[in-house]
């Protein structure tokens, strides 16, 4: 886990509770902030349960080794993207060449492309989970308009946040039937207008999304998550088959013809 700040501590947090992994590595320059932090949320497992052991460090070296590699927000410097975050990639890369690495901030898809363009890194290996803490937004807001739960519904996001994704309505569904039959259209246009304004989502869904991604591509475990990849020479979000490793492939969305003119729109 690159990067103590907001997010990134959460992440470690919501990982070592979900107890899927054995150890999580918090690494900041700020090498008094992970260490804390990483005290903290062992001194907090005795209450939620858990065994996972966290550690701080303050060199990304200290990722050697590790089954997956997230990308979070340091302590000091915010949501690493940009030059600075290519740079720290590009040490990463020389103690760990076969690590899957997630994103898990909402702007770093830049950075995404820069890496695989730049430094030659598989897409395989490249995994942004912001649009499934999106995903979780939008459900979340429907929800709230059925008066149900979230995990009542299955709702799919496709394209580039905010202004460039669609939510797939012809494939959503509602307590097991198609959405349709419960939710009217003009709510539905409603939610898609509120796309902007969930966007990036709040630190701790995206530390969620995060934990659930990068433990899916430590474990091996084959899930269905919508990400972030590298499509030919764009980044979007799309909804892809994790296994060990990283991305096992890239699935076609489920799109109507408008929601899909949208999403190539999106990719331009």
């Amino acid at each position: 886990m690159i990067g103590a700040g907001p997010v990134g501590g959460a992440l470690a947090q919501k990982l070592a509770s979900r107890e899927g992994v054995r150890l999580v590595t918090l690494i900041d320059p700020q090498g008094h902030v992970a260490q804390g932090k990483a005290l903290d949320i062992l001194e907090s497992s005795g209450v939620d349960g858990f065994t996972t052991r966290v550690i701080g460090a303050e060199v990304v070296t200290a990722a050697a080794g590790a089954d997956a590699i997230v990308l979070a927000d340091l302590a000091a410097a915010g949501e690493i993207s940009g030059e600075s975050g290519l740079s720290l990639v590009a040490q990463l890369l020389r103690v760990e060449q076969a690590a899957p690495i997630v994103f898990a901030g909402g702007g770093q898809r830049e950075l995404m492309l820069r890496i695989s363009s730049e430094l030659h890194v598989t897409a395989r290996r490249l995994i942004g989970s912001a649009p499934l803490a999106l995903e979780s937004s939008v459900r979340a807001v429907v929800a709230a308009l059925l008066d149900a739960s979230p995990s009542d519904l299955s709702i799919g996001i496709a394209g580039v946040p905010p202004r460039d994704a669609v939510i797939g309505w012809d494939a959503a569904t509602a307590f097991h039937q198609p959405i349709a039959a419960v939710l009217a259209p003009h709510h539905m246009a409603a939610v898609s207008g509120r796309i902007p304004a969930l966007w990036p989502p709040a630190p701790y869904t995206l530390a969620s999304a995060g934990a659930r991604v990068a433990e899916a591509a430590a474990l091996g475990s084959r899930r269905r998550y919508t990400c972030f990849a590298v499509v030919g020479r764009a980044v979007a979000a799309v909804p892809v088959m994790i296994s060990r490793g990283g991305m096992e492939s890239v699935l076609e969305p489920a799109l109507s013809r408008h929601e899909r003119t949208v999403f190539e729109n999106g990719l331009r």
